[in-house]
């Protein structure tokens, strides 16, 4: 699965719970905001003037990542 712009925030938290430290490390950590439920990572991240292309290769990266070596039982595979 490949993460977009478009998917919702919280979509992509609930179903891929190891993206969260990459919205903390861009500075998206209100991921429990009321926001987060009906914006997508596009919108998300224009709000806080995040390069949309840098974040979505690192959300991928770490869905890539796990996908590989994954043992977390995070559902991924």
């Amino acid at each position: 699965m490949q993460i977009n712009e478009k998917m919702s925030i919280l979509e992509v938290v609930q179903q891929y719970p190891q993206t969260v430290d990459v919205f903390r490390n861009y500075g998206m950590g209100c991921l429990g905001c009321s926001a987060a439920r009906f914006e997508n990572i596009e919108q998300g991240a224009n709000a806080h003037g995040i390069d949309v292309a840098a974040l979505i290769r690192d959300l991928n990266k770490t869905l890539a990542s796990c996908e590989s070596s994954c043992g977390c039982n995070c559902g991924c595979k």
